[in-house]
């Protein structure tokens, strides 16, 4: 195995390693630019990427006994995330209409004391069940620099996957990992259990909205709905459970 740290890595080996994990970076690139608007331009995020991918490799340190594949995915998603919030493609309104479905989610479900139906959170929001589903395909695509909990990586779902931090093997991290991962399971565990199957297909199976439509026999608009819902039902419960979580823009 390579030793990666930047001063043990010569130019050759450098640039080889970089060569070699940019299909890497176009991946995970694709994957995110599925869920964005088609004004986001891939040949954007596969630049950011790519600052990400390099400075893994500058970075990674094979003493810590995790894959450099692993930690590379971490910056590289990060590098790509942090564009888009320095973009910030989403409208405002867009915004605005993502932050009044999750007000309504949170007020409709301390009312009710479990996770509100679909019709429910409309009436919350005092609108038609149908309105409200155009709304969440309006929305949808805003949770990826908000709340991306994308399951390529080994340890399934882990929001900390997009901090890339240097000290993310520090014990105060590994901790606070270990807690959001708790949290964020037993979010999942009390969301409908068709939105959960949407998230499971989707970010642990890694079939793309068509390929959910087509196994769960549903449109592939009603698939959009869904995920995106069960995100924002997510975000609400981070927001209440991990300060800051929400925060992100």
């Amino acid at each position: 195995m390579y030793s990666c740290q930047m001063e043990e890595t010569s130019t050759e080996e450098r640039e080889a390693l970089i060569m070699e994990h940019l299909p890497q970076v176009r991946m995970i690139a694709r994957r995110i630019h599925e869920r964005l608007p088609e004004s986001v331009s891939i040949d954007d995020l596969i630049s950011n990427g790519t600052v990400g991918l390099i400075s893994a490799i500058d970075n990674f340190d094979s003493a810590q006994n995790v894959k450099l594949k692993t930690y590379a995915e971490y910056r590289i998603r990060g590098a790509i995330l942090d564009g888009l919030r320095n973009l910030d493609w989403a409208p405002r309104q867009k915004r605005r209409m993502g932050k009044q479905i999750e007000a309504a989610i949170a007020a409709a479900q301390q009312r009710l004391g479990r996770a509100p139906t679909e019709e429910e959170i409309a009436a919350q929001l005092g609108i038609p069940i149908h309105e409200y589903r155009e709304w969440l395909v309006d929305t949808e695509g805003l949770q990826i620099a908000d709340l991306e909990i994308a399951g390529s990586g080994e340890d399934g779902f882990s929001l900390l996957k997009f901090a890339a931090a240097d000290d993310s093997q520090q014990p105060s991290r590994i901790l606070e990992r270990a807690e959001l991962e708790r949290v964020v399971a037993q979010a999942i565990e009390n969301i409908p259990k068709t939105e959960r199957t949407v998230l499971s297909l989707y970010y642990f199976e890694e079939l793309n909205l068509r390929e959910i439509a087509q196994v769960m026999d549903l449109h592939l608009s009603r698939i959009s709905q869904l995920k995106t819902q069960a995100i924002l039902r997510l975000r609400t419960v981070l927001a209440k459970r991990w300060p800051g979580s929400s925060g992100i823009q």
